[in-house]
């Protein structure tokens, strides 16, 4: 007798939920790799030059903070210095200490170490082009729009608009 195939018992759930944006889900996705290093907050990463300032930003980059098991305070914070940097980053490990510590707003760190390597230059961000007042007659026609939120859309697309209006040379210039 030949066995007939039964069909699984188990469903697939149709996707749903609105579209996210890439912005939305970059905390989530980064902040279980920072995890994983031992960062509660990513934070301490991308703000590392207002945190210590931008002279010892330049020669130190965090790699980790270690807690002890079941604490969320007390911790070891790990820094890459930059070859002949480390002497001075040693006399200032209080400092950091003193500023990683407010800037978490609780005794996370208590003792830092240092490991001679590689520190990448922390980029730049690109400038954003400055915003165009805008014109009159734009704004008047958006004041009959009772939604906020469309209106408030609409309005940055007629700043966009206005800013991009500048006159673009197409071909080759002499």
């Amino acid at each position: 007798m030949a066995k007939q195939k039964s069909e699984p018992t188990t469903k697939e759930k149709p996707r749903g939920g609105r579209a996210r944006r890439m912005g939305e889900m970059l905390p989530d996705i980064g902040g279980t790799a920072f995890r994983r290093f031992g960062f509660v907050q990513s934070s301490i990463v991308s703000r590392w030059g207002e945190i210590v300032g931008e002279r010892y930003a330049a020669v130190s980059a965090p790699e980790s903070i270690r807690f002890p098991q079941g604490k969320r305070a007390e911790g070891i914070l790990t820094l890459a210095v930059a070859g002949a940097h480390a002497p001075m980053m040693q006399h200032v490990v209080p400092v950091i200490i003193e500023r990683v510590n407010r800037f978490f707003g609780y005794a996370a760190v208590a003792r830092v170490t240092i490991r001679q390597g590689e520190v990448s230059k922390p980029t730049a961000s690109p400038k954003r082009p400055e915003l165009v007042a805008l014109p009159v007659e734009l704004g008047e026609s958006l004041r009959t729009i009772a939604d906020p939120e469309l209106k408030a859309v609409l309005e940055s697309l007629a700043r966009g608009v206005a800013t991009a209006a500048q006159p673009a040379v197409i071909g080759k210039v002499s």
